[in-house]
């Protein structure tokens, strides 16, 4: 079966930012490719003038937040700095073996500790990814489940979440009226990403309009058409190889986690 892959474009968020952004990005994924039966339900971003919207499915809302908390959770114990994201050609070369190769971690890993594109990369990146699949029922073996999962999407979100900021002391020596001075700053980019978020919108829009012959047969016609699993995938890439959340020290054991949740 064809897997179509969409690779989002990578947003800078920082932590407090993440809930709102990811809720936005999977339940605009996941209403453009409810098949079936749903009721629409429009949502209003707090944090920017973003409305987006909802297939009005109790349980599904309960179950993208489970792991959108998770994933926050995940953030606050291994954040990244915010040079720390790898270059876009390191990551569609990440992307695409995972997809190519699935569950070979040994193979995969092998080969991205000696591409060329690594040698002289230092970096984090937290991949959330959106799958669907069919479930396919095959013979059962002493080794192997009777139960197959033939993905036929998958969409990568790339976030580059920002360290926690310090927080302005607001104390004066004087009585003159203090200005903040990362006040404009962050204005400036909260609307950037604002920008980018609507530009992330419009390329979900593009990618289910133009990538329909890949879709298999609706099974269900209520609620969401297709089973669907959302996986993180941490990157670390330190003097070459590719490794676990972000080095101590110098590691020569290329690793790669990928962590369902």
């Amino acid at each position: 079966m064809n897997c179509e892959i969409c690779q989002l474009k990578e947003l800078d968020v920082e932590h407090f930012e993440i809930r709102e952004v990811l809720r936005c990005i999977l339940h605009t994924i996941l209403f453009h490719r409810a098949l079936g039966l749903v009721r629409p339900k429009d949502i209003d971003l707090e944090l920017f003038e973003i409305t987006y919207v909802q297939c009005g499915d109790v349980e599904l809302e309960r179950k993208t937040d489970e792991k959108i908390e998770q994933f926050i959770d995940r953030a606050e114990k291994h954040p990244n700095k915010k040079n720390q994201i790898m270059p876009c050609d390191t990551l569609n070369l990440l992307v695409g073996l995972i997809s190519f190769m699935g569950s070979s971690r040994g193979v995969l890993t092998s080969l991205l500790s000696h591409h060329s594109l690594l040698c002289s990369t230092r970096g984090v990146s937290t991949l959330i990814c959106l799958s669907f699949y069919e479930v396919k029922n095959k013979q059962p073996t002493w080794f192997t489940n009777k139960v197959e999962r033939l993905y036929w999407e998958q969409w990568y979100i790339n976030l580059n979440v920002a360290q926690h900021q310090k927080g302005h002391s607001g104390k004066s020596t004087s009585s003159k009226i203090v200005v903040d001075p990362g006040a404009e700053e962050r204005t400036a980019r909260r609307a950037a990403l604002e920008a980018s978020l609507r530009d992330v919108l419009f390329q979900i829009i593009r990618f289910v309009n133009e990538k329909k012959d890949h879709i298999p047969p609706v099974p269900n016609l209520e609620g969401v058409s297709f089973p669907y699993e959302i996986t993180i995938s941490r990157f670390c890439i330190w003097n070459g190889n590719v490794q676990e959340d972000a080095p101590n020290r110098e590691s020569y054991d290329a690793q790669l986690t990928r962590e369902v949740l």
